[in-house]
């Protein structure tokens, strides 16, 4: 009698096994992650720049209106010619005023080059926070006071929304790399990044 519910029980276990094997679906495996190409910058993304992004697909600045110190109109294809640093930066943004002050001094050690800016861009989006953001430039000399009270241009370029952000122009006014986060902007990386942008297409000197 234990022979025969044995031989049952091991007859059922061997039908259930099949019956499992065949209704079981195709095993799917998850797609692979396709890393969006890079351009050559993507050498600079080492050391406290190991997050920057350098896209291969070359896109042009966006056509968006800010305002100068004085409440001027502002365009990025002003700076066509000129490799642009464009910071963006807000005062609620306590990674962006612990930043500012390397900002700053990679502002300084280009003084001498009149093909090379260094644009901060505040993002406040009231009047009694503009005229804080303002103050507190004017201690980060040489930076100059921009503004987009909107809040938009966050979300006009790469890593929308993402505070600070600083993104890198070449002279033809194309986004070639962008960084999310606070970074040291004064540090040999940096330099290396900017140099390089700005040895392309150099203006050849008069003879």
């Amino acid at each position: 009698m234990l022979a025969a519910v044995a031989a049952v029980v091991l007859i059922g276990a061997v039908v259930g096994a099949a019956l499992l094997y065949a209704n079981r679906g195709p095993v799917v495996q998850a797609p692979a992650v396709i890393e969006a190409p890079k351009s050559e910058l993507a050498r600079f993304a080492v050391g406290p720049l190991a997050s920057l992004r350098t896209p291969a697909a070359l896109k042009p600045a966006p056509d968006y209106v800010f305002k100068d110190r004085d409440n001027r109109d502002v365009r990025f294809a002003d700076f066509r010619g000129k490799v642009v640093v464009v910071n963006l930066w807000a005062m609620w943004c306590a990674p962006c005023r612990t930043e500012m002050p390397t900002i700053a001094r990679l502002a300084q050690s280009y003084t001498a080059r009149d093909d090379l800016v260094v644009l901060p861009i505040n993002v406040d989006a009231t009047p009694d926070a503009v005229a804080d953001g303002r103050s507190f430039i004017d201690v980060h000399e040489p930076l100059p006071f921009y503004s987009d009270i909107k809040f938009q241009l966050p979300f006009e370029f790469p890593g929308q929304g993402a505070m600070p952000r600083t993104i890198f122009l070449d002279r033809q006014g194309r986004i070639r790399a962008v960084f999310a986060g606070e970074a040291d902007w004064s540090s040999p990386q940096a330099h290396a990044l900017i140099d390089a942008l700005l040895a392309e297409n150099a203006p050849t000197p008069p003879a």
